[in-house]
């Protein structure tokens, strides 16, 4: 265990977690809604400090990212837990875990230390917080990302957005990019699909952009949910007018799974349609997700065209990019490339 950052008590004698958008009031033996945040005696612990759950060598495409480091591995790392409660969770199996049953937190111990250096001797260029939520294990994420910094590692966050500004304020020096999902442009579809609300995951994606966080943002299309036309009009305009129109944006074809298995997966035209339409307003960079070899998936340059980084799933074919540059125009494209 670890004490946790950003919390106060209040008047009653609760304590406050600041940590999410959630701000959760949490009684003496009591957790937080991500169930890994637990008020001891007044003091407000982590339960999953280098607890983990899974570690893995990544190509960085999977998770998605698509300007950041083309073509190279990404240690990627989670714990138990999640501050959401999505019905479409595709890793609710550990996400989820300290919420039902016993409740215990499990995990293996790796030491900050540890993650970095088996990062590195991997040949990993950067490390991935993500599979669950980053955010709930904030304090491991914060000081894995300021030893990976260090040693020359990029640092990555894989998140719902949900984090507080006081979050973004400590972990910006040291991160340099995000994907975020931003799920639906509908509070309704937030609250009754995920637990949550929309607007805190605007905010949170301002913020992360005022603070110099590169982002690409993703949202799983699901049929009859947020597949509608102003819906994605609505996400595109959002993208484009709040964080600029260079953002990449995934847009990925869902599969049924653990509590939403009621409709099949997303059509591919569906998704072909959705790319045609943040295009349309303006968007540079849209991509179709989870179609392994879909045009959708190739990097094309915005100022002449020429296809740049053609891609099969997260296999790159062909990699033109000159030092983050059109090589035929000249043109810059968006993204960490270095």
């Amino acid at each position: 265990m670890k004490e946790a950052l950003f919390y106060k008590k209040d008047a009653a004698g609760h304590l406050v977690c600041h940590l999410c958008r959630h701000t959760c009031t949490i009684k003496d033996g009591q957790r937080g809604l991500c169930g890994v945040r637990e008020n001891r005696c007044g003091t407000l612990f982590s339960l999953v400090y280098g607890k983990l759950m899974a570690a893995h060598v990544d190509p960085i495409e999977k998770k998605p990212l698509f300007h950041v480091l083309p073509g190279s591995l990404i240690y990627s790392l989670a714990t138990a837990g999640c501050n959401f409660s999505c019905r479409f969770c595709q890793n609710a199996d550990i996400a989820h875990m300290p919420k039902t049953g016993d409740k215990t937190v499990k995990g293996r111990y790796m030491a900050p230390e540890d993650v970095v250096e088996s990062a590195m001797e991997s040949g990993c260029r950067a490390i991935a917080f993500t599979y669950t939520e980053p955010t709930v294990f904030f304090e491991y994420a914060l000081d894995t990302a300021m030893l990976a910094r260090k040693k020359g590692l990029k640092t990555v966050f894989v998140s719902n957005g949900y984090m507080s500004e006081l979050a973004v304020d400590a972990i910006a020096p040291v991160l340099d990019a995000a994907n975020i999902d931003l799920k639906a442009y509908s509070d309704d579809f937030y609250r009754s699909l995920c637990g949550a609300h929309l607007e805190p995951v605007k905010e949170s994606l301002r913020y992360l952009k005022k603070k110099g966080v590169f982002l690409e943002i993703t949202t799983l299309l699901i049929p009859g949910l947020n597949d509608g036309e102003e819906e994605i009009r609505n996400l595109a305009r959002f993208i484009r007018d709040d964080l600029g129109p260079e953002t990449p944006w995934h847009i990925s074809r869902f599969h049924p799974t653990y509590r939403l298995t009621d409709r099949g997966p997303t059509p591919v035209a569906t998704l072909a349609t959705a790319r045609e339409t943040g295009l349309s307003e303006g968007l540079h960079h849209v991509y179709t997700g989870n179609v392994p070899g879909h045009p959708g998936e190739t990097t094309f340059c915005r100022s002449c065209g020429t296809p740049l980084i053609q891609r099969q799933g997260y296999m790159i074919l062909n990699n033109t990019l000159s030092n983050g540059r059109c090589n035929h125009c000249g043109a810059a494209v968006h993204g960490v490339f270095s």
